[in-house]
């Protein structure tokens, strides 16, 4: 899973974030301020002008501190039951249309069926959803000034404050029920399609039995295009081989007749692992200490590579290891880590073979001191399970104990280095990590919706806020953009500091049609260097909107919970915190768009 930025701890962050809010909050209202007395100026001279701004400015605070939540409510009631006259539950019908037809397109006995049926449930619910609160949110008021019924509100003791904090609430509300629907049915048609088990077979036959590895009398039935090998261990417990991203407990009942097997449902497809993150670092092909591996072609600069048959590694140090964290009566087998690791391939070959590497376990004040060299076996897109024993041999065969000798002030690293000459691995700082628990699933389950859950009311918000001012479709394009500007916040802001190669919108289409790449400088002609000057301009703005507008990927943590790792509460927390925080800001801004809409008349 792609980890880009780091997870600040919540409190952190309500540090950072306040701060930056209020000041965006107060130049957004200055600019807001400035514009209106310029408009208000031209229409009716700067003295009228100023006078008429102050009094909008002043009868809108009190209106706003004047707020009667039982008129707030009561909106919030005509809002839902206007949705329901609108079919909304036609959205719902779609889903669960979608539901009973996706065992068609769905493979699984895919290698990993959690994921591909939890991110198949998660996407189709959050494009509906969001879909959902466009529509209703966009059209409501502007087809109530359309039909005229608007005039049967804002004569009664309404304030426009009101009206549009009722219509946010009355569509969230609608929102969240079709939500919390869909997510039911999504967790019950998620277990029920990737539930099934197996039969164990005993190999009596000769000729079967030399199918398999000596010593081994058991196998199960194949089911959903697989089957697994059973081990059984000193005690005589038997379980199933980790295939197919899960395995199965087994439990023997003896009776007179005979041993019966008893296959259990599988455990390990749906998990919301605790990772412990490393800083990431790397030595090059001479064993030097370098900031970054290789770069072998890719645009995307997540992943540095290291090169095979060399010295080159990839080093992870990390924090928090204790024996009170890992007590070893908990990790009998040692503490648990897990990799992902990319190959890329310089000849080809047979794609399915993995690609040797080894690691060691380091002490990181003293890097001479660690254990032997292990081996392994990367493939691509394969999470390889492996343990840290307690216990440890360095390369003469000596003895090492785990946190006497390797851990020094709670750190420990671990080097990975790529054996097979002319092949590289491919790592980012989330690739490795140790796994310190596992969360409950159903709690990370109801955390994605809960991140699906913002994005909608946030829609809701902007689309109702837009619909104050513009017809339907214009707010409809208004809100839409406003979004896809939230999902590429990050990429606009690389393409202002040139982090991206390519330049701005104007130098992009030049290069497009002239087929320049993106590294070559152009040509410094006139209207190359107009283009570029407007560049600046349009990502001038552009930036200063992306620091108003929300990062909807920030929001969208689905992610997780189709990879299987828990959502931090920090990451929650901070998504709600943004979320009530953009809401009362586009809350604000469609009293007032409303309010100059009364005074216009």
């Amino acid at each position: 899973m792609v980890v880009e930025t780091e997870i600040i701890p919540f409190f952190e962050w309500l540090q950072l974030a306040v701060p930056f809010f209020l000041t965006v909050a107060v130049a957004v209202a200055v600019f807001a301020l400035a514009a209106s007395y310029l408009i208000c100026a031209v229409r009716y001279g700067p003295l009228a002008g100023g006078d008429v701004v102050y009094r909008v400015v002043t009868t809108s605070i009190k209106e706003i501190l004047q707020i009667s939540p039982r008129r707030v409510f009561a909106l919030a009631w005509l809002a839902i039951q206007e949705s329901v006259r609108r079919r909304v539950l036609v959205v719902f019908a779609v889903f669960l249309a979608i539901l009973l037809f996706a065992g068609w397109f769905l493979d699984n006995s895919s290698h990993d069926a959690g994921k591909l049926y939890l991110s198949f449930v998660l996407t189709a619910t959050t494009y509906l959803v969001l879909l959902l609160a466009l529509f209703l949110s966009v059209f409501s008021i502007p087809n109530d000034v359309k039909s005229r019924t608007i005039y049967t509100i804002v004569t009664k003791p309404v304030r426009p404050g009101e009206i549009v904090l009722g219509r946010v609430i009355g569509f969230s509300l609608v929102g969240t029920v079709v939500l919390l629907v869909m997510g039911i049915s999504s967790y019950i048609f998620v277990f029920r399609s990737v539930n099934h088990t197996h039969e164990v077979v005993l190999l009596d036959d000769p000729e079967l039995v030399e199918e398999l590895p000596e010593g081994e009398r058991f196998r199960t039935t194949t089911e959903q295009e697989h089957r697994h090998v059973i081990f059984e261990d000193a005690d005589g417990n038997l379980a199933t081989d980790f295939r197919n991203s899960h395995w199965h407990p087994i439990s023997a009942e003896d009776s007179p007749e005979g041993t019966t097997y008893s296959v259990s449902p599988p455990e390990g497809t749906f998990t919301a692992r605790v990772p412990i993150y490393g800083k990431l670092s790397f030595l090059d092909r001479a064993g030097r200490p370098a900031s970054k591996g290789v770069n072998t072609g890719s645009e995307w600069m997540y992943r540095s590579f290291i090169e095979g048959g060399s010295a080159a590694a990839a080093i992870w140090r990390f924090p928090g290891i204790t024996r009170e964290r890992f007590p070893p009566e908990e990790f009998p087998d040692g503490i648990p880590f897990e990799m992902t690791l990319r190959v890329f391939r310089t000849y080809k070959g047979d794609v399915e073979r993995g690609i040797p590497g080894s690691y060691v376990i380091r002490n990181p004040d003293k890097p001479d001191i660690q254990s032997s060299e292990q081996i392994f076996v990367a493939r691509e897109f394969y999470t390889d399970r492996k343990f840290i024993p307690f216990e440890l041999e360095d390369e003469k065969g000596n003895k090492l104990d785990l946190f006497e000798d390797l851990v020094s002030d709670g750190k420990l690293e671990l080097a990975v280095k790529c054996l097979d000459p002319a092949q590289y691995f491919g790592m980012a700082q989330a690739d490795v990590y140790l796994k310190a628990d596992d969360a409950p699933f159903a709690m990370n389950f109801v955390k994605g919706y809960l991140s699906i859950w913002t994005q909608m009311v946030l829609v809701t918000g902007f689309g109702v806020m837009f619909s104050t001012f513009l017809n339907g479709a214009v707010a409809m394009i208004a809100t839409l953009a406003a979004i896809i500007m939230g999902f590429f916040t990050k990429f606009v802001t690389d393409v202002a500091t040139e982090t991206v190669s390519g330049g701005g919108p104007i130098e992009a289409l030049i290069r497009l049609l002239t087929q320049k790449n993106l590294v070559s400088p152009l040509e410094d002609t006139l209207g190359n260097r107009v283009a570029q000057l407007l560049d600046e301009g349009v990502m001038f703005v552009m930036v200063r909107m992306g620091y108003i507008l929300p990062n909807f990927r920030q929001f969208d943590s689905s992610d997780y919970v189709a990879n299987g790792y828990n959502i931090p509460w920090d990451l929650a927390l901070q998504n709600l915190v943004a979320t009530f925080g953009y809401l009362a800001a586009v809350f604000v801004a469609g009293f007032f768009f409303m309010k100059t809409r009364e005074v216009a008349k």
